[in-house]
Formats: structure tokens, C-alpha cells, sequence
């Protein structure tokens, strides 16, 4: 079960106590499901009791109990535990973490991306500073990969290699549409139920503050990094460490995780066996940043941030560098189940950072 699916879930409970009439209130359109914090336990958690009691005139924890005795006992969940003030936390069966890599590999790049227009128009503007293009281009590749159609307009006249070294939609003349698609690494959903002439929804001014220097010698890559893991009040670090290829650079970190998985495939390949989703043991940190991905992105997404999706990739790398040395096997050693689920793993993991990074409009070289 993925934490999309268990959204859903959740939603289904809020339903059928509102249809039993225990609970009096509206059902929201989304529940958000996070990994537990302080306090918690399990593998994920949701405060949609403390968010329901107040208009349910309850407390919070008569809604969570309301609430976990029609989730326990649902396909894939374990156990559900009650925490603090009213949090809902839960155990997801064995297997969850083999669907849960399932479900990676089938979606590829393109897990926690929505399936088809969401409905949302969005004019994004900015003005002529390097960063702000770069990180307005980034937020609408983010913004797509949700199903909003988006439009970007420049508020002046940006240097023209702006768009050629660093990619950025650039276009001081009018608008892109949300067809746009700029990536070297991957592409954006296209969205036909929007054009040209119709109103936004939306109408953002995107304004970080600007590069203190000149990006651009840093090459398209570590250029775009630099102006964009740093949140939008933050001033980039020009030149900082984005180019040394060691583990204090986290770009690095997160490219050099994502080549990795891809030459374990490639060396299980030549070994003769192949990955398999299944359980997989001290794995929970990494199962819980790849199962956190599509929160992130709709996060980002909604607070036009794409920071938020560079440091969970480097949460997501950090969570996979240890897993690594494990996938293959070791002298004589046969390859078994455990190791093709490992292997699948990985492979999850290096679809997200692919894919992640494809977003950002970087790079994700299978070799270093």
C-alpha cells in the first residue's frame, strides 16, 4: 500500500462514519499521510482527526478512534495505533513494502506524477534575475507533473543563455504552454484541456532571492542545483562546492546514488538474475522516503517550492547509499530472493531520483 493509497483509505473511513452517523462533518478532499513523528510508531501517520474534530464537535481522539476501528483490519494494514492528542498510525503488512516498490517500478520516472489534467491553470511570472528563471522554469515542471497547465512569462528581457545553458523558459514575449517540454532528462505531462486564451486559476509571481554572482560558469547542472536547493529566501552559495565530486557535495551524493543502482543492474544482469520486489529487512528508512515522494511533490508543488523535492532527494540518496553494498552477492554466494529484492529496491530508488531530478531539469547520468 502506497501512501496515496492509503490517503484513499483513510477517506473511505471518514466516508462511512459520516454515512453511519457517527461523524458529522465534510469529508476533506485529501488526507495527508507523512512517516510518524516523535511519539509515533508504524509506517505512516495522519492527523485528519485532530483536522475533523473541531467541526465534528469531538475530541480528537474520539474521532481517531472512530476512525481506527474501521481501518483496522483493511487489505494491507497490520495494526493502527491511536498517538498523542489523536494522530493515527500504521503498520502496514509485510508485503506493503514489495507493492509499494511495485508500484515504483511500474510508474518508473513518472511516480507521484497525477494521471491527467487536474484542472488548474497557472500563470507563472517572474522577473528578468537568473535564479528567478530557473526556479520559475523548475516550479513548472513540478506544477505539471501534478496535471496543472501551466504558462510562464518573463517580466523583462532575459539573456538569451540563460535559456540555452541553463535551460530556463525564458520567453519575455508571451507565454509557454503546459506541452512545454525543456528537460534533457525526461519530459512533462501534456495537458489538452486547457489553451492559450483561458484564464488562470492561478496567477503567481515567482521572486527568490537573486544569485549574488554568475551561475553560468558552473555549467547547466550544478548551476541549476546551486540556484535551487537553497529555499527561496536563501541566497545560493556561487560557486560553493557544487562541482567536487565527494560526498559533502549533495548533488553529488544524489547522482552518484542514482548511477550506482543503475550499474548494480547492470552487474546483476551479467550474475544472471534479476530484481524481484519482495521484503526487504533495514530497508525502513529508505522505504519511507521513496513511500513520502509523491507527498513531496504535490507539496512542492503547492507552495511553488522546489527545494522541498532537491533535499527529499537527498534524503532519498542518503536512504539508499547504505542498501547498496548488500544487492549482489558476495564470492560464491548464490543470488537468492533477498537479493533480487534488494535489487528491485535499488532500482526503485534510482527511479526517483531519475526522475526527481528530471523535474529539477538536471542530469541523471547512468555512469560518473
Amino acid at each position: 500500500m502506497t501512501p496515496v493509497e492509503l490517503s484513499r483509505t483513510v477517506l473511505h473511513a471518514v466516508r462511512r462514519a459520516v454515512d453511519e452517523g457517527e461523524l458529522s462533518v465534510t469529508v476533506p478532499k485529501r488526507a495527508v499521510v507523512t512517516p510518524p513523528g516523535p511519539g509515533g510508531c508504524g509506517d505512516y501517520a495522519t492527523n485528519i482527526a485532530l483536522q475533523l474534530a473541531g467541526a465534528a464537535g469531538q475530541p480528537p481522539r474520539r474521532v481517531a478512534e472512530i476512525l481506527r476501528s474501521r481501518l483496522a483490519g483493511e487489505t494491507s494494514i497490520a495494526d493502527v495505533v491511536v498517538t498523542g492528542p489523536g494522530f493515527l498510525n500504521f503498520s502496514l503488512e509485510r508485503n506493503a513494502s514489495a507493492l509499494l516498490v511495485e508500484e515504483v517500478l511500474r510508474r518508473g520516472r513518472r511516480y507521484g506524477h497525477a494521471e491527467g489534467f487536474s484542472g488548474t491553470v497557472v500563470q507563472l511570472r517572474c522577473p528578468a534575475e537568473v535564479r528567478a528563471v530557473v526556479v520559475t522554469d523548475a516550479v513548472a515542471r513540478v506544477l505539471r507533473s501534478q496535471g496543472d497547465f501551466v504558462r510562464v512569462m518573463c517580466e523583462g528581457r532575459p539573456a538569451p543563455e540563460w535559456e540555452t545553458v541553463l535551460g530556463g523558459e525564458s520567453s519575455h514575449s508571451g507565454s509557454r504552454s503546459g506541452s512545454h517540454s525543456g528537460s534533457r532528462s525526461g519530459s512533462h505531462p501534456r495537458s489538452h484541456s486547457a489553451g492559450p486564451g483561458t484564464l488562470p486559476d492561478l496567477d503567481v509571481t515567482v521572486r527568490p532571492v537573486p544569485a549574488s554572482s554568475d551561475p553560468l560558469p558552473l555549467g547547466r547542472d550544478a548551476a541549476r542545483w546551486a540556484l535551487l536547493y537553497p529555499a527561496a529566501r536563501d541566497r545560493p552559495r556561487i560557486p560553493g562546492d557544487h562541482l567536487v565530486q565527494r560526498e559533502t557535495n549533495p548533488l553529488f551524493r544524489v547522482r552518484y546514488a542514482h548511477a550506482r543502482t543503475r550499474a548494480l543492474l547492470r552487474n546483476a544482469a551479467d550474475l544472471g538474475f534479476h530484481p524481484e520486489p519482495g521484503p526487504v529487512s533495514d530497508a525502513e528508512a529508505l522505504l519511507a522516503a521513496l513511500g513520502d515522494h509523491p507527498r513531496v511533490l504535490t507539496t512542492a508543488a503547492a507552495h511553488r517550492s522546489p527545494d522541498r523535492l532537491a533535499r527529499h532527494l537527498v534524503t532519498v540518496a542518503d536512504a539508499t547509499l547504505p542498501l547498496l553494498p548488500a544487492v549482489l552477492p558476495l564470492g560464491d554466494e548464490k543470488p537468492s530472493a533477498a537479493h533480487r529484492a534488494r535489487l528491485a529496491l535499488a532500482e526503485a530508488a534510482g527511479a526517483v531520483l531519475a526522475g526527481g531530478l528530471s523535474l529539477l531539469g538536471i542530469d541523471a547520468p547512468d555512469h560518473l
